[in-house]
């Protein structure tokens, strides 16, 4: 298979700003919107159990339709499916900030979520193919840091504007932003034809889709409903028919959604599955902060969002520097050191206890965005690296997915495990919940939490290493 023409390289700059915007947009969009929510269930009269939907809805369209968005581009060509994906954004952020009822809002959410997957889905393999491959860690690097950029201004600016605007203007900022990237996206990014002769496999989209959203809701209403419950039960059960289904079809289909031969790579494979344990650990992490600080320690929300931003600040000042560094010597033993920081950094993020202080607090979560941001870009890296170029886009797309999906798995198995762990110390379970037991029994459970978390990352670590002595054996048979 060839392409119709070579990728050219010369507007690569302008193509990764214009990818940087649709990132900053859907990674913003998601904590901003969240900050939201207690000022929509005044505005709108209803109980937060409906509210929680204008962030569940976005969340749960998006990882759904990730992967098949990044096949439709493998066959069609990126660049249309990238720009409609800025159109679909930004006309769904102006209908949400209109939404006149908390239904409507949700509807929007959706619509808006279905443009967020378009432009997250096919972001990384855009960059891949518009970067030479010995400056791609580079230029993963600094699409990494807009991600944190994203991440650590949401929730300030989104309380921003809640205090001083009003809610609707969450969605209102978008425009500006959304209207420079699709006239930046329409001018820079290239448009390469892919090969011919491609056919979309419907079959294999519709059972990962109904996979994915069966697992995504057992996740989300066992948080809520308990893991045991009947419920909750049957939806992970769906999730593992469905999979099954997915695996038998693809294995039999001449043009599979997911190509299962990805997976020989033992690069692949290892990097896929060590970036899903860093973001589970990650996200349950950024989930049970925001409690500790204000519960236990005391601090304002205003305060807790500073010390939140220790993560995302330290990971994207370092993401560049360690996606240079991987051009030059390699993915694997930069991911290797960056696993090893994280490990360090989680062992002393559960020495947490009541008595910590700001500088304490820093000084722990600092290794833990170190360790990130040396991770994170040379392993997106030899992911896309990994990758034939006809499927850049499902790649990239799997990429995609285990973000958002370590996402919610973290925060619904790490939360349960800290609630649990809280009610075990406390005797008993709490009616108030778990934020209303003692302060040490809180505390004990972090301790509890973040050293199986740690034990998490010493495994992801011992994949990592072994996948680096696995490359260095076939090194030297050649």
């Amino acid at each position: 298979m060839t392409f119709s023409s070579p990728p050219e390289h010369s507007n690569k700059w302008r193509v990764l700003l214009a990818v940087s915007m649709g990132t900053f947009l859907a990674t913003i969009d998601g904590s901003i919107v969240n900050i939201s929510l207690p000022t929509l269930v005044t505005s709108f009269q209803v109980d937060f159990a409906l509210v929680q939907w204008v962030a569940l809805a976005y969340l749960l369209t998006i990882t759904t339709l990730m992967l098949g968005i990044g096949r439709l581009a493998d066959i069609y060509g990126k660049k249309s499916i990238y720009l409609s994906g800025f159109v679909v954004f930004t006309v769904g952020s102006m209908l949400c900030g209109i939404s006149s009822s908390i239904y409507w809002l949700i509807g929007f959410r959706v619509l808006q979520a279905l443009g967020a997957a378009m432009v997250m889905a096919l972001g990384m393999a855009i960059v891949t193919e518009a970067f030479p491959p010995y400056e791609r860690g580079r230029a993963l690097g600094i699409s990494g840091t807009v991600v944190s950029i994203g991440i650590a201004i949401g929730p300030t600016l989104g309380g921003l504007i809640v205090q001083r605007l009003s809610w609707h203007w969450i969605f209102f900022v978008n425009l500006p932003i959304g209207l420079l990237g699709i006239w930046l996206v329409a001018r820079y990014v290239p448009s390469l034809r892919p090969p011919g002769g491609q056919r979309f496999d419907y079959g294999g989209a519709v059972t990962m889709c109904v996979s994915l959203l069966s697992l995504l809701l057992a996740l989300t209403l066992g948080q809520r409903m308990g893991f045991g419950h009947r419920i909750v039960l049957l939806l992970a059960g769906n999730c593992i028919l469905f999979l099954a289904l997915f695996i038998f079809i693809e294995l039999r289909s001449s043009q599979p959604m997911l190509d299962l031969r990805l997976f020989r790579s033992s690069l692949f494979s290892i990097s896929l599955t060590t970036g899903f344990m860093t973001f589970i650990c990650l996200s349950g992490t950024l989930l049970l902060m925001p409690f500790y600080a204000e519960n236990v320690l005391g601090y304002t929300p205003q305060q807790t969002g500073l010390l939140m931003a220790t993560v995302p600040v330290a990971l994207g000042g370092i993401a560049p520097l360690s996606g240079s560094l991987s051009d030059r010597f390699g993915s694997r033993p930069i991911t290797v050191a960056g696993l090893g920081v994280l490990v360090l950094g989680f062992w002393a993020v559960s020495s947490l206890d009541a008595h910590t202080t700001t500088l304490g607090y820093v000084l722990r979560f600092l290794p833990v965005g170190i360790g990130m941001g040396m991770f994170q870009s040379p392993n997106n890296s030899a992911i896309m690296g990994a990758a034939p170029r006809d499927r850049l886009g499902v790649a990239s797309g799997m990429l995609a997915v285990t973000r958002t999906l370590g996402q919610t798995t973290g925060i619904a198995i790490l939360g349960a495990l800290w609630a649990g762990r809280v009610f075990q110390h406390a005797g008993e379970r709490l009616a108030g919940g778990a934020t209303s037991a003692p302060i040490l029994a809180q505390t004990l459970a972090l301790r509890d939490t973040f050293t199986i978390v740690s034990a998490l990352i010493v495994i992801a670590l011992s994949l990592s290493l072994w996948g680096l002595t696995k490359e260095k054996g076939m090194s030297r048979m050649r």
